[in-house]
This record gives C-alpha cells, structure tokens and sequence, in this order.
C-alpha cells in the first residue's frame, strides 16, 4: 500500500497545493487522483501567475478573451474558473460519496481585499455564484477584517476556505467566525450545512525562525503551533456550542495543514507531512512534496489530542526571545503583502499576454 493511501485510510484528506491547465489536460491530475489518493486542491495567485508565464496553455483562452474586450482582473478570474470547474467536476465523485466533506477545490478572493471587509464579502458571493459548482470554496484570508467577512459569507451560504492562518489565536478567531455565521444560520431557519476548512500555515514559521535560534530547535515551531491548534479543533468538536449546531445539521469546519513543503534543505523533504499525520483534517501538499511522501515517506503516531509536548515546545521558544504572537502577526502581513506582490505580477504577465498575442493574431 502506497502511503498516501495509508494516510487517507488514517483519515487526513491529501488535497494537493497546485493546479495548471497542463496539469489537468495531461492526465496528470487524474493520476493523483488514482494513484495517490488526492482528494481536493487548493489554488492561490502564486500557482496561477507560474503557470500563465511559464507557458502555452492559457494563450488561446487569453486571446479569446481579450479579443472579446476582457482585461485585468475579470480575465484572470474566467480563466482560473474554467481550470477550478473542470477540477471540481473530476472531485465530484468523491464530493458526493462524502457528503460534502471531501472533495473541494478553492479560489481565493483578490488579494488586494485582505483589509476591506465590505468589498471581501460581496466578492466571495460573486466568485462563488459565477463558479456555478458545490464543490468549489472560496478562500478568505484570516486577517482581522478577514475575520467579519467569514462570519458573513458563511451566513450567506458559501462554502469557505480561510486562508493565512499562522497561530492558534488566529485559528480560534476563525473558527469563532464560521460557529457564528452556522449560529446566525439556524436562528434564521436556514440550513445549518455550510461547509468550510480553516488553513493554517506551517513551514514559514521555520523559515522566519530557523537561523536566529539554537540548532536543537530548527523546525520545530511550526509543529508545536500545529499541536497547539489540533488540541483546540479536537476542543471545539467536543463543546456544548459544537454539539448544539451539530444537532441542526451542521458540519464541522475541517483543520487544514498548508505550506507543507520542507524549505530547510537539510531538514527532511516529508518532515511536515508525517509531522502533521491527523484524522479529521486536511493537507493540501505540493506536488513535489507529495510525490516525495509517496516515494520514501511513513506514518508513525499520529498527532497527540492533547497537543503532546506544544506547551514546552513553545516555552523553549519564548526562552530564546521568540515572540510567537507578534510573529504570528508578522507572517500573516507578510503572507498577505506575498500575495498581492503575486497578484500584481499576474495581473502584468496576463496583461502582457494579452497585448502580445493581440499583435501576433
């Protein structure tokens, strides 16, 4: 049995960290699907501004578009709708044999809203309606004004993935959010069955970290953050407020593991997926990482309920002047800032596109 196998049958969903039209014209999406368990994928500005100017596969589409009067931001949107479809309908099967729990595909909101709550929400709502698929999340990043557009979105019906989630409190405040969109949801006599994952991210911490503390502790953050959020989520999913909208039909928002890749050369290349090893929750895997976790990686212990040793991890940290909560803070404003660099360098790559293949045509 292949280990990717091994660790869906634990019960962690592998969603994987990438999509390109290569990808799903090749075959090679379906071979994930088949051959290694995948389950779902996750999208983001960084994997599409790759994709678009490193190849051919967008061309025809951007030239249709554009020659059609569509630029910017609506071009980009249409074209990653069209990838996020055809994704959604191949996890559909599995969409369906889980009842809504597995098999999702997630587009994210344009960067530049991290900070608007008001224009968050109504972008969610459209991207989700023009998405026209079950199965298809939108990703919110969990910033403080972020945090009020979940809630909102939630109330409204639209399945969501929140995004940029570094430390437990900002864990907590997510999960807080979606508890009272459902909450609203039910007083409202609507249907209490909206789904949503909340993402928190993994390896950064090391990458911020790894060379201003001692060697004993290199990578060892982003785990203890993980085991400090999977005691909360196992918390949540056993408390009364839990157990009341469970009673109405609810669905539990799932712990997803992101940025799952090993950025320390000398650190193992699965070091985070087997780390992560959990059931009930997500990791959405780069390709690369996932290929290396079928390839050489194991399951050992799955992750402690209790959260096993995150408490003195942690406490190791703060003794070598690491401010966990003001880093926190800082990797999700550097994460956000990422993503509007990356959203800003497609936004040219397509624009470029489009001129020069208006000229060729």
């Amino acid at each position: 049995m292949k280990t990717t196998q091994a660790l869906h049958d634990l019960g962690q969903s592998i969603w994987l960290d990438n999509i390109t039209r290569d990808l799903l014209n090749s075959g090679g999406l379906r071979r994930y699907v088949d051959e290694l368990s995948v389950t779902g994928l996750t999208s983001n500005p960084t994997i599409f501004d790759q994709a678009i100017k490193n190849g051919d596969a967008y061309d025809d589409s951007i030239r249709s578009k554009a020659a059609a009067g569509k630029s910017g931001e609506k071009l980009f949107f249409e074209l990653a709708i069209e990838d996020l479809r055809q994704a959604a309908d191949l996890f559909r099967p599995v969409h369906d044999r889980t009842s809504g729990l597995d098999g999702w595909v997630s587009l994210e909101v344009s960067p530049l809203l991290a900070y608007d709550t008001k224009a968050t929400i109504a972008a969610a709502k459209e991207l989700h309606a023009q998405a026209q698929r079950p199965n298809l999340m939108i990703k919110i990043p969990g910033t403080p004004q972020g945090v009020p557009a979940i809630e909102e979105s939630i109330f409204a019906g639209v399945p969501i993935n929140v995004t940029l989630l570094f430390s437990n409190e900002q864990y907590v405040a997510a999960a807080d959010a979606y508890m009272r969109g459902i909450e609203r949801r039910i007083k409202a006599g609507l249907p209490a069955a909206v789904s949503s994952v909340a993402s928190i991210f993994i390896s950064r911490w090391d990458a911020a970290i790894n060379d201003k503390v001692p060697a004993g502790l290199s990578d060892k953050l982003g785990i203890a953050v993980a085991r400090q959020a999977y005691r909360s989520y196992l918390g949540l999913l056993s408390s009364p407020r839990w157990m009341c909208v469970y009673n109405e039909g609810a669905r539990p928002q799932r712990l997803l593991w992101a940025s799952t890749g090993t950025k320390n050369p000398k650190a193992s290349d699965v070091l985070y997926v087997e780390a992560l090893a959990s059931p009930f929750t997500v990791n959405t895997i780069p390709e690369k990482t996932l290929k290396a976790f079928a390839d050489h990686g194991k399951i050992g212990a799955t992750m402690p309920a209790d959260g096993g040793d995150a408490d003195a991890e942690l406490a190791r940290f703060a003794a070598a002047k690491v401010d966990v909560a003001a880093l926190a803070k800082q990797l999700q404003d550097d994460g956000a800032k990422s993503f509007v660099k990356s959203w800003n360098d497609l936004m040219g790559v397509i624009n470029s596109k489009s001129a020069a293949l208006k000229r060729a045509s």
